[in-house]
């Protein structure tokens, strides 16, 4: 099943069981997703609406760390009950050993020696990774790697 009708069944299902939080936070994925669709003037497919999730999540993890500075336990609560809705439209996630795998055989594969050659690994890694890792991990494994 397409990733958008999955997230229009489950906004159906949160509507008939009441479920105000996953309501809320599918619904809003909905909307970033169109806002997306019209920025691009095109529709997604199911990596732009992953990518658009992902997003979200890094938005709900920031939101967390400035609740956890304000020591506020209902929106860090609020937060990581939309993460964990919003996580499980995303593809298995990679464990951090086996996006260094896949970045020591990327770097293998292109001759990689310095943090100048850092676009050529991204660019033969992300595609492999596509939706199981978010961009910044992977960005952060590559560059460490390719420092020491």
């Amino acid at each position: 099943m397409e990733l958008r009708q999955q997230l229009e069944t489950a906004l159906r299902d949160s509507l008939k069981s009441k479920d105000e939080i996953k309501k809320q936070t599918i619904r809003m994925v909905l909307s970033s997703v169109k806002f997306s669709e019209i920025e691009k003037r095109k529709p997604l497919d199911d990596s732009g609406i992953i990518s658009v999730i992902q997003k979200e999540i890094k938005s709900r993890r920031e939101s967390i760390l400035d609740a956890q500075k304000a020591n506020r336990a209902d929106i860090i609560e609020t937060n990581l009950q939309e993460i964990s809705i919003l996580e499980a439209f995303l593809p298995k996630q990679l464990t951090e050993d086996e996006i260094r795998s896949m970045a020591i055989s990327a770097i293998e594969e292109v001759h990689a020696e310095s943090i100048s050659d850092m676009g050529k690994v991204m660019k033969v890694i992300l595609p492999k990774i596509q939706g199981r890792a978010p961009n910044d991990q992977v960005s952060l494994i590559v560059r460490n790697l390719l420092t020491n």
